[in-house]
């Protein structure tokens, strides 16, 4: 298995080929500019179509889940979007925190930034920007945001409870995220698991789905609930490339499962001070 760093150079890598070509491109398309299958990436994508603020140039099909749909965002909110990509969940997020709310997206790739500038450039949108960062460590300040979204982007980041703790960081006290992600039940076949490909498709890197709301429960959020669930089917075309015919068999007849998961959550409030006097509290 690669090393963490290696990880995230597969993924900038391959997310650059994928910014340079349109959602339809990509479809039709074999693996953006390489040399495999794009459908590891479109299986799980949700129609954000019906959405106020949608704009197709910003949408790559690279989601899985509609987080912004279940964000809870309200007129003159502050919103990050983390792994922002084209800016499609930041012109979204856009649309319902109004002219008097904030966007900012971040991503790790150059080439997604600079596509999403240039979408926000053409929309005239002054408040909605884009920085380019790791999300392990944002490039924000603490405190800022009321909510935080993102879709299937923790699974591309091997450090995934380093994540949330940034996100903890963040977010106001009262803020709460809305997150789509991929996540396990039962483990999956050692071709899949360690294939880079799949790996920068969302699939090899989820974890069990008890531990992926165990970090978040562990790093301090309250109300965690899981907002949306549904069921992700690999095509056999692309287990070929990694089972056996007897292997692929045993998969899709056995106990793993995967699934996209919306997560919502919340930064509790802070400690309020203790009653000091009849004015103080009730």
């Amino acid at each position: 298995m690669p090393t963490e760093q290696e990880l995230k150079e597969i993924v900038k890598q391959k997310y650059s080929e994928i910014a340079l070509q349109d959602k339809a491109s990509n479809e039709a398309s074999c693996c953006g500019a390489t040399c495999c299958s794009t459908e590891v990436y479109q299986i799980m994508s949700d129609d954000y179509a019906a959405l106020n603020g949608y704009e197709p140039d910003a949408d790559l099909g690279l989601g899985c889940g509609l987080p912004t749909q279940f964000a809870r965002i309200k007129k003159g909110d502050t919103v990050i979007d983390l792994g922002s990509g084209a800016g499609n969940d930041c012109f979204v997020a856009r649309a319902e925190t109004g002219e008097d709310g904030r966007v900012i997206g971040i991503d790790f790739t150059p080439a997604m930034i600079e596509k999403a500038r240039a979408n926000a450039a053409k929309l005239g949108f002054a408040n909605v920007e884009f920085r380019q960062g790791d999300i392990e460590h944002m490039p924000v300040t603490a405190n800022m945001a009321d909510v935080i979204v993102s879709n299937c982007v923790l699974n591309l980041v091997p450090n995934k409870a380093a994540v949330i703790r940034e996100i903890y960081r963040v977010l106001k006290p009262g803020g709460h995220f809305s997150i789509s992600d991929v996540v396990l039940k039962g483990d999956l076949p050692d071709g899949l698991r360690t294939d880079s490909e799949m790996y920068a498709g969302c699939v090899a890197g989820a974890v069990q789905k008890d531990a992926y709301l165990g970090m978040i429960l562990d790093t301090g959020f309250s109300s965690v609930t899981i907002q949306k669930e549904k069921a992700i089917v690999i095509p056999d075309d692309i287990l070929s490339r990694y089972l056996d015919p007897a292997a692929t068999e045993a998969f899709k007849s056995g106990d793993t499962g995967i699934f996209s998961i919306t997560v919502y959550a919340e930064k509790p409030l802070e400690a309020k001070a203790a009653c000091c006097g009849p004015d103080c509290c009730s």
